[in-house]
């Protein structure tokens, strides 16, 4: 999980002083330019004068210059709107469950809880719960049919059948047993509470899970 900005005029690109003063600039515009050719043009000398080949090549290098400097305000839009598309992306995401990677899962006072695995061989998947403290509450398996995604879900009850409080619990795959036995990455569904724009992306804001930049989100259901 990545960290927010915690200032909000940095987030929003802004700053927090509003009286802001006008500063010259310090660059060459077209103008000057202009003036500081017809003065070289003005004062050369006249037994050696400039030929078309250097002037030519000034104008040149001016045009890049004001090439490059068009190019920069265009990023500098692109960017921009990206940065607004990001964002509409990420609150059209609000209220709904994604997929992202976690070793941590929420549970809510009723339902269960979903997630997948990618398992690498076929056989058994055993998935082991625990709780805030590290201890297991709960061991169960899933059979892998063949390589790929393998599917998982937690009601919520611990080894007597009994219902577990709501809150997160953390959650751990392996496939086979002994010496063969793999560890595998776990990826959980959980439920958009909103969305946050900081210095660095759009993040969403999961209920006991923390926050996942939009890149983490694998599926949206």
């Amino acid at each position: 999980m990545s960290t927010i900005d915690s200032d909000i005029y940095s987030a929003l690109g802004q700053t927090a002083n509003t009286n802001t003063t006008t500063k010259k600039s310090d660059s060459l515009g077209q103008a000057d330019f202009l003036r500081l050719m017809t003065e070289q043009l003005k004062y050369q000398d006249p037994l050696n004068p400039m030929q078309n080949s250097e002037f030519l090549g000034q104008l040149a290098q001016f045009s890049t210059v004001q090439g490059i400097q068009g190019l920069q305000s265009t990023m500098d839009g692109f960017t921009s709107s990206l940065a607004t598309d990001q964002m509409l992306r990420g609150a059209a995401l609000v209220g709904r469950d994604v997929l992202i990677p976690s070793a941590k899962m929420t549970l809510g006072a009723e339902g269960t809880v979903n997630g997948v695995v990618a398992a690498p061989d076929a056989g058994s998947v055993t998935f082991e719960v625990t709780d805030a403290n590290g201890q297991s509450v709960r061991k169960f398996t899933v059979k892998a049919d063949a390589a790929g995604e393998v599917a998982f879900e937690w009601d919520g009850k611990n080894e007597a059948g009994e219902r577990l409080p709501a809150g997160t619990y953390g959650v751990t795959a392996t496939l086979g047993a002994g010496e063969g036995k793999k560890s595998l990455s776990t990826y959980v569904e959980a439920r958009v509470q909103s969305v946050t724009v900081g210095s660095d992306g759009v993040f969403l804001d999961l209920p006991g899970l923390g926050t996942a930049p939009l890149d983490y989100v694998l599926r949206i259901r």
